[in-house]
């Protein structure tokens, strides 16, 4: 089988989910399995949701009857026929998000999420295997939930490779067309539990490397994978082979094109991964697989933002020594922080953290207990791989350097 991955971008809209059949008719559909993400920015319009459910009760019929009104337009455009059966399924699909709401007892913001927000990638499959149905291209719809089985910590879960390898083996049909969410899966109560945002990339490598799949392709609206993002950076360059160890690095440093854990499984198995356009699906991309470092052998750009640069140093000008490093690392974890670079001299400790929890507050509350905080918020952290001096002066060009850390191949910066 082949694993393909379209994007919320690539299904954002009716023309979107038309193109997706074009793609599917002009590289082949027989035996594929097809993850698909939540159409264009549903994602955090669910989330509005959840928010507006925590923070204002009276909010939330309005909020989620934009996210119905989006949908209702797609498929509008998608389906001439008021009654085809596709209209119940989703109206189904939000009665069942409003009867969550309603009945819900649990107030943990997580749990809570997971059960709402998951919604929008089982609306964009619903939509996306009917109208492929309705055009010829024959389909069996997939409840990944019923697939990838996880541990409870919701919004970060955990897969059970040994449960999911068992369902998928069971479940899925490898004749025919598949078509299942990225983002999801369930936990032993069959609660729905999510594999982080952007998780649909790793939904596609945990299905490939369960059906032992010939290769995985993640279709995105840019080329391939690029040196650097074009949202942050003028001048890209195409980038046509990378093996996993350079892929892996350019993820643990966030690379946005490729979710951080997507390679690991894949790697294991030595299943190839494809970045490719789905406006020109004939091109070649990007080919992820065995290999020597990248071709062509580029600085790679990659930028964080709204990062926390905390700068810590003992009370009493003792040594920060392996005590206070590990106890420093306990709390990173209890408040659920990424650290994304660490740099510790004889008395002070300085590190970058990932605040997507937003427990910065909590943590810094039980740190000022024991040392000495300075700490600067929405601070960018700049990777440049590969680096040359004038790629380091294309970056930094007159910018205010708050913390430098350099390698061999790796330059970093924290960057106001």
């Amino acid at each position: 089988m082949r694993v393909f991955k379209f994007g919320g971008a690539s299904v954002k809209d009716a023309d979107a989910v038309k193109n997706v059949y074009k793609v599917l008719q002009q590289v082949g559909h027989e035996k594929t399995l097809v993850v698909i993400s939540a159409m264009g920015k549903t994602t955090n319009a669910m989330e509005a949701v959840v928010n507006a459910y925590f923070e204002d009760k009276t909010s939330v019929a309005t909020v989620i009857q934009e996210v119905i009104s989006f949908h209702n337009n797609i498929l509008a455009d998608l389906f001439e026929n008021k009654n085809h059966e596709i209209h119940t399924k989703v109206k189904t699909l939000f009665d069942e998000v409003q009867g969550f709401l309603v009945w819900n007892k649990s107030p943990h913001y997580n749990f809570v999420y997971d059960q709402v927000v998951g919604y929008g990638e089982l609306v964009s499959t619903t939509i996306v295997s009917a109208y492929l149905n309705e055009v010829g291209l024959k389909n069996n719809w997939v409840d990944v939930r019923e697939l990838i089985k996880t541990d409870d910590s919701y919004r970060d879960t955990t897969v059970d490779w040994e449960k999911t390898q068992e369902k998928v083996t069971e479940t899925i049909d490898r004749k025919v067309l598949n078509i299942t969410q990225g983002f999801l899966g369930s936990d032993n109560n069959n609660f729905t539990t999510t594999l982080g945002r952007e998780g649909s990339d790793y939904t596609a490598a945990i299905l490939a490397y369960c059906v032992n799949a010939t290769s995985v392709t993640i279709w995105k609206d840019v080329p391939g994978v690029l040196n650097a993002d074009p949202r942050y950076f003028k001048e890209t360059q195409l980038l046509n082979n990378i093996s996993y160890r350079e892929a892996i690095e350019l993820a643990f440093y966030g690379a946005s094109v490729i979710h951080p854990k997507t390679l690991q499984p894949l790697q294991r198995k030595e299943i190839p991964l494809h970045v490719k356009s789905f406006v020109n699906p004939l091109d070649k991309g990007t080919t992820v697989g065995k290999g020597v470092g990248i071709e062509p052998k580029v600085p790679c750009f990659i930028v964080k933002k709204n990062q926390v640069l905390m700068k810590l140093s003992s009370l009493d000008f003792s040594f920060i020594v392996e005590d206070s490093i590990s106890e420093l690392f306990k709390m990173f974890h209890e408040y659920k922080m990424k650290v994304d670079l660490i740099q510790n001299s004889a008395i002070s400790f300085s590190v970058c953290v990932d605040n997507k929890f937003g427990r910065l507050d909590e943590l810094l509350s039980n740190l000022k207990s024991r040392f000495k905080v300075k700490c600067q918020e929405d601070v960018s952290l700049y990777t440049i791989r590969h680096f040359n001096s004038e790629a380091i002066n294309k970056l930094l060009n007159g910018h205010e350097v708050l913390l430098e850390q350099r390698g061999t191949e790796t330059v970093q910066f924290v960057i106001k």
